[in-house]
């Protein structure tokens, strides 16, 4: 593994310890889910996607759609650390009238795409927003990072074959396919399996990748960014739900339990002295 790839680990295990903070501060939930997409969301960033703060409101700006909103400490975290807006903002997370909702609001900070957390609506936003690179002539790309949940939501399957039907090649969706949902096992609340057959079944080109493996993320992100391809790109990134801390992993309880300080330092522990 080169230099590069080792620095993405260590950036990922100090962005966990961040949104742990976060979680213990604010008193949300959702760190499970927030922590099974750190490493996706860092490869997107730091290997995909061209933004930064210059280009936030560039209309020639690639487009990331979270639309796992609950899932938003991850990404306000990744995008304080790309430099979009100062690191102390996510002191204020969660808190009353503050920037950084527990959910994203429009406009809330520089970089935060749409406002999300009705499950199963950001594809079809990220559809949106590819077509209008279409009608406007810009080369940008889009992706969508869905949770596997939402995948239980039609809505997520009728703008999935939408999508095929205008041969959307730039736009990308990610499936944190971490296993769980809130109230049990994904499988046994819809029987998604085999998830990457069913992207393949409605006219997606598919793969199938391990979401904490940066060379698997860095490998699919270059077809992502390959042109020809004529259709749209979906990646089911096996996961773990609260990746990182060897007490929260592949927990459901931590979908909506809150670390206390004591949690707090026995995971920066784990996470850092690696």
């Amino acid at each position: 593994m080169n230099s590069s790839r080792v620095n993405l680990e260590k950036l990922s295990a100090e962005i966990r310890c961040q949104v742990i903070g976060m979680s213990h501060r604010a008193k949300t939930p959702h760190l499970g889910s927030s922590l099974s997409c750190v490493d996706l969301l860092v490869g997107l960033y730091w290997e995909f996607l061209r933004i930064g703060p210059a280009q936030a409101n560039s209309p020639d700006r690639d487009r990331l759609i979270l639309s796992k909103g609950h899932a938003a400490p991850a990404l306000y975290a990744v995008l304080s650390r790309k430099g979009f807006f100062p690191e102390t903002l996510l002191m204020d997370y969660g808190k009353d009238r503050a920037a950084l909702a527990e959910q994203p609001s429009p406009g809330c900070a520089p970089g935060v795409e749409w406002a999300t957390g009705s499950l199963g609506h950001g594809l079809s936003a990220g559809i949106g927003m590819t077509l209008a690179a279409r009608i406007q002539k810009r080369n940008y790309r889009t992706v969508v990072l869905l949770s596997d949940g939402e995948c239980n939501e039609g809505s997520v399957w009728e703008a999935a074959m939408f999508a095929a039907a205008q041969k959307l090649e730039s736009l990308t969706v990610f499936v944190d396919y971490n296993k769980w949902q809130a109230t049990g096992r994904s499988e046994e609340v819809m029987a998604l399996a085999p998830l990457r057959d069913k992207w393949d079944s409605f006219g997606w080109e598919a793969r199938e990748i391990n979401g904490h493996s940066f060379p698997e993320i860095c490998d699919v992100l270059k077809l992502a960014a390959a042109t020809g391809r004529q259709k749209p790109l979906a990646i089911v990134a096996h996961t773990i739900k609260g990746r990182g801390v060897s007490f929260m992993e592949d927990d459901n309880n931590w979908h909506y339990r809150i670390p206390n300080e004591d949690e707090v330092k026995k995971a920066e522990k784990e996470l850092l002295d690696v």
